[in-house]
């Protein structure tokens, strides 16, 4: 049993990631900001721990996060909020995350990032150009941390269901992947501790999850 932390558990992929490590056997904690969203992490398997990643600073965060030995940060701003809020919570709420870790002795960190090649080609709003350039600036971030850290650049998510088949690699052409088969990859990353300090970039693909995630291992 590995004891994970969710930040962002309430999204669509922290739900699924939590609902998949519950019937694995893990420990699951989740940080959400709204009291609906307690129900709906317990009817995933996970606890839920009340809290806003714009509003805990480091200290307050790494309480919440002691005693877990994996971090997962799927959170977002999606969009809403404008810049401000993308700075705040992709931005800024990811360096804080990292320091409380670090604090609370947490070593492992996985975070879900931005595929480099989204929208390309397409005419963007200053706030994706903002998206993109945050989302750039917390990898950095974590990468040059002292965590065990992977990120994960997953393509256009769909909400299609999984098929547990997926492309991952160093550097893979663009595409779309299931949110179902991102949860899947995470908590394969999780079970396969060999997979560490690694960018990988998913797409829908040929390769079973298991076996993808495998082949990231010790590269």
């Amino acid at each position: 049993m590995t004891r994970v932390f969710i930040i962002g558990g309430a999204g669509q992929i922290g739900r699924r990631l939590s609902r998949i490590l519950s019937d694995n056997g893990h420990d699951v904690r989740a940080l959400c900001r709204k009291p609906e969203q307690e129900t709906l992490l317990r009817q995933q398997g996970a606890e839920p721990v009340s809290g806003s990643l714009t509003e805990l600073d480091e200290d307050a965060l790494a309480a919440y996060l002691t005693g877990s030995e994996v971090v997962v940060f799927t959170a977002g701003a999606g969009g809403k909020g404008g810049q401000e809020m993308t700075n705040a919570v992709d931005g800024e709420g990811l360096k804080t995350a990292v320091a409380a870790a670090l604090k609370a002795r947490v070593s492992r960190f996985l975070l879900v990032s931005a595929f480099p090649e989204a929208a390309r080609g397409q005419s963007v709003s200053d706030t994706f150009e903002n998206y993109m350039r945050v989302k750039k600036m917390a990898d950095v971030a974590l990468a040059q941390s002292a965590l065990d850290w992977v990120i994960l650049r997953p393509g256009t998510l769909r909400d299609e269901p999984g098929t547990g088949l997926v492309h991952a690699g160093l550097a893979i052409p663009y595409g779309d992947v299931s949110r179902d088969d991102v949860a899947a990859t995470l908590a394969e990353i999780i079970e396969q501790p060999g997979v560490s300090r690694i960018i990988i970039e998913l797409t829908a693909g040929e390769v079973p999850v298991r076996e993808a995630v495998q082949k990231m291992a010790g590269r």
